[in-house]
């Protein structure tokens, strides 16, 4: 047990180290984007004494390194900072309705993502796993080949190709679903299902091949393994062997797949969000990086990377648990 919990306080404490190294990455990135937010809201003719006193409103005119530090401690505090595009508008109109801040405007847009999120894993990871085990079940049949080749050209595919196909059969041609996904606080739950479903069909058929394929490769090889040989020897149905045997002892690369897609789910969400204007933080980060928000596009990219280095621990821990070998290193 004492090798466990210094394997997984190890890669949490490298967990830290890459999302602090990312948090540096992100705001430098951030930083160069072309065009400042205070030429965006003034437009081509503003004078550079306008341009000059907004940028010290909104604390741009400090060095990179101070505005850095002084968004580091604040998000070590829970705060996000304050949306420049909501920060203007309520000097323009003498408003202050406490809703400026980037945790405020965020909160929402990414409980929907998760929601979308949460749709689609349902769907997605029993769907590509009972793939994977009938494609391991009849390997190199008509099935097997055609499920590649399904999954295959769905991977393959832009998101928004699968999106805009999915629309035409099931939205317009087919009205099955609504073609956009506008959901609302107070909706009722199967309402916004409904309006869910199309992006969450989108997602599961580009996540699909990646947790299908892991899952018939990984129990193709332990097909050999002598307790498999051991388990047909006593009589048992092939998908026995293969659910109850196979199965269990491949969770391990099976784990660290469907974690990378989960992840996926939340960080890869932006152009599928954008084609059905849901309203998660995938639309938020488009909209803000077209108006130059920069405190909602940090905050916007620093929870993508939080989400993913969060879930890569969760599948690198899951499969020392699930891994004997692991467990106990020689």
């Amino acid at each position: 047990m004492g090798n466990v919990l210094t394997i997984i306080l190890q890669r949490l404490a490298l967990g830290l180290l890459t999302l602090l190294i990312v948090s540096i990455v992100i705001f430098i990135a951030v930083n160069l984007l072309p065009g400042d937010f205070a030429e965006s809201i003034l437009g081509q003719g503003a004078t550079p004494e306008a341009v000059a006193s907004i940028r010290k409103d909104l604390g741009l005119d400090q060095p990179l390194v101070v505005r850095y530090f002084d968004w580091l401690g604040g998000v070590l505090r829970g705060d996000l900072g304050t949306s420049f595009a909501q920060a203007n508008f309520a000097s323009f109109t003498g408003t202050d309705s406490g809703a400026t801040t980037v945790a405020q405007q965020i909160a929402p847009r990414f409980a929907n993502t998760m929601f979308l999120a949460m749709i689609t894993a349902m769907i997605a990871v029993p769907f590509s796993i009972f793939l994977g085990v009938l494609a391991a079940l009849y390997r190199n049949t008509v099935f097997d080949r055609a499920t590649n080749i399904f999954t295959l050209s769905s991977i393959s595919s832009p998101e928004f190709f699968v999106a805009y196909i999915l629309i035409l059969f099931l939205a317009v041609l087919n009205p099955i679903f609504p073609s956009l996904s506008t959901i609302f606080e107070g909706m009722p739950l199967i309402e916004r299902v409904e309006r869910s479903m199309l992006p969450a069909l989108t997602l599961t058929l580009v996540v699909t091949a990646h947790m299908m394929r892991m899952t018939r490769a990984a129990i193709i090889n332990l097909l050999a393994s002598p307790y498999i040989e051991m388990a047909r020897l006593k009589g048992l149905s092939p998908m026995r062997v293969i659910v109850k045997h196979a199965l269990p002892n491949a969770l391990a690369p099976i784990i660290n797949v469907i974690a990378l897609n989960l992840a996926y789910l939340i960080t890869g969400v932006v152009v599928v969000e954008v084609v059905f204007v849901y309203p998660g933080i995938g639309q938020l980060f488009v909209d803000s990086v077209q108006n130059r928000d920069i405190p909602v596009v940090q905050a916007c990219c620093l929870i993508f990377a939080t989400a993913f280095i969060l879930l890569n621990l969760t599948a690198d821990i899951m499969s020392i648990l699930s891994n004997p070998r692991l467990r106990h290193p020689k």
